[in-house]
């Protein structure tokens, strides 16, 4: 058996506020389907939903998103404007860079280059 990717889940506190947050940086245009789920479609991506849950995110993410841009330092610069947080530094080795980033809930993703 083969499975396909349909969508991406994130559990939140807010869907149409974290929607927005995930269009702004990978394109797409948000869609609210109710108040307990919203999402995007960005291009050239798999679809990313955002489903409400009432507990609030206590712990590292187990899995996240590794998001390839041209400049890891000005990709940041970008988050941080639609409400991003920083976590450390960029890190670079023999591979490339990365920096590791929250969205406004908290999930961690990073940017990577290399």
């Amino acid at each position: 058996m083969r499975a396909h990717v349909q969508e991406i889940v994130f559990d939140c506190a807010d869907p149409a506020a974290l929607v927005r947050f995930w269009a702004g940086l990978l394109g797409g245009a948000p869609v609210d389907r109710s108040p307990d789920w919203s999402y995007v479609d960005p291009p050239e991506f798999v679809r990313l939903a955002f489903q409400r849950v009432p507990e609030g995110k206590t712990a590292k993410n187990r899995v996240h998103l590794d998001l390839e841009v041209a400049a890891v330092d000005a990709a940041a610069d970008e988050a941080t404007g639609l409400g991003a947080v920083r976590n450390g530094g960029i890190v670079t080795d023999e591979q490339g860079s990365f920096q590791v980033m929250r969205d406004p809930e908290g999930n961690e993703f990073c940017f990577v280059t290399g």
